[in-house]
């Protein structure tokens, strides 16, 4: 038996409509644009999610190691304040409060005459008062009272 064609169709068909048993191009161009576009969405979503910590990473933030452990959470839990959370640590600069101090203690040694970085008992111990007023002479008060 021979298909013919139903009298009341028409003569030109549209191009996406194919004969039996030959390849549907359509489809595959259809196929490849969605497989294309699920993996660029994928591409997208983990740029997004690595924002923070790429941007910590180029500025060099102490704070680096906090940010990429929030962005893993984010990604592992979807808790969106994770995320959040990270890429404001990453605009932040947290100001460094160690290094003035350590100049100030620096300083305040350096006035007190000890060399800086050593501790207290690594000096040697200054000679007991007595030795030192041994070679000195009395004044008159003490003289008069000995």
């Amino acid at each position: 038996m021979s298909a013919s064609p139903n009298p009341i169709a028409t003569t030109h068909l549209p191009f996406f409509i194919t004969a039996p048993g030959e390849t549907d191009v359509l489809f595959n161009v259809t196929l490849v644009f969605v497989v294309a576009c699920i993996i660029l969405t994928g591409v997208v979503f983990l740029t997004i999610h690595s924002l923070p910590e790429r941007m910590a990473h180029k500025s060099k933030k102490i704070l680096l190691d906090l940010i990429a452990l929030l962005c893993l959470l984010a990604l592992l839990t979807h808790e969106h304040l994770f995320w959040f959370a990270a890429i404001v640590l990453a605009f932040i600069d947290i100001p460094d409060f160690l290094t003035p101090v350590t100049r100030i203690a620096k300083s305040v040694e350096t006035m007190a005459g000890q060399e800086v970085g050593h501790k207290p008992e690594d000096r040697p111990a200054p000679a007991s008062p007595d030795a030192a007023t041994a070679d000195q002479p009395r004044s008159r008060k003490e003289a008069v009272r000995a």
